[in-house]
């Protein structure tokens, strides 16, 4: 059950919000592009904003030749037959941000946090917004007596998440993945969850069924944690990552117990793994899992 009661939990779950919103974007301002070994232009904090004269900015470009031809990638973006409708629901692509109005320049969308140190795409499928789900697992940690388990610095009871270990950056993050042109955020979270944390690409039929009718009850009721922005290593000037994260809490723990978890997809591996603040976990993924345990009252 979610305590909304307390004004202190109230304060300090909006804080980590706006924090996500509008703190400097870090992870996307690496010294080098983890995907292309191409390096970055360093340049200070103050110098992120658009708003902030900086004459003298060159990054270099970078657009990974694997998207070119690809059925769910936009064309390079000087294809003459190209003419995306930026801010807009184009066709069945969703141009749109969830932080508003982003500014276009020169035909190419600017990322609406600011500087990265490289344009182009990256390895990103999208020009502007590329939208992805990341559903949240929770469960509390429980001795073998079905007793939780307290955590003795903070006297809280531990919360356990669904954690993958990524192919690609072989750092472990939350189960979630892209929004499919047309498909609606909470299909995308029930179809990465079973992706990547149950394998359901090499299941049997009757496992499959099975796994999508577990995964579907209890996907069935679930609170949005977070709506914007990701600082993700691989965004560029012109193309971003943003998500919509949800928490989807088995309070009694007799649901999840019944998930066979199975590595498959972008994974490499999965675990139930205690959420701890010593976590490092890709992009902003680090924020989502602490924004549950307050939510829950959790160890931190």
């Amino acid at each position: 059950m979610l305590i909304f009661s307390n004004s202190i939990f109230l304060k300090t779950l909006f804080l980590i919000l706006m924090i996500l919103r509008t703190m400097v974007h870090i992870k996307c301002r690496s010294n080098y592009y983890p995907f292309g070994a191409i390096k970055r232009l360093d340049f200070p904090d103050n110098l992120v904003p658009w708003s902030v004269a900086f004459n003298n900015y060159h990054p270099p470009e970078y657009n990974s030749p694997n998207l070119l031809n690809k059925p769910w990638a936009d064309p390079d973006i000087t294809e003459p037959n190209f003419n995306p409708q930026w801010n807009e629901l184009d066709d069945k692509v969703n141009r749109k941000s969830y932080m508003g109005v982003y500014n276009v320049s020169d035909g190419r969308p600017l990322n609406p946090r600011g500087r990265t140190g490289l344009t182009g795409r990256g390895v990103l499928g999208r020009w502007g917004p590329n939208h992805a789900a990341d559903p949240v697992v929770t469960r509390w940690k429980l001795f073998d007596d079905g007793k939780r388990e307290i955590d003795q610095s903070t006297n809280l009871y531990i919360l356990q998440f669904c954690a993958i270990k990524r192919r690609d950056s072989d750092e472990w993050a939350l189960p979630g993945g892209m929004v499919d042109p047309g498909e609606q955020v909470s299909s995308t979270l029930q179809r990465e969850f079973l992706e990547e944390a149950l394998n359901s690409l090499e299941s049997t039929p009757g496992e499959l069924e099975s796994n999508k009718k577990m995964v579907s009850d209890f996907f069935s009721s679930g609170y949005e944690i977070y709506k914007g922005y990701v600082d993700d290593p691989r965004n560029t000037d012109n193309a971003w990552m943003e998500t919509v994260a949800v928490n989807f809490h088995d309070e009694e723990g007799n649901l999840v117990g019944k998930f066979q978890l199975n590595a498959g997809d972008d994974a490499k591996s999965v675990q139930w793994m205690d959420i701890d603040q010593s976590l490092a976990l890709y992009a902003s993924h680090s924020l989502f899992i602490q924004t549950a345990a307050m939510l829950h009252g959790a160890h931190w």
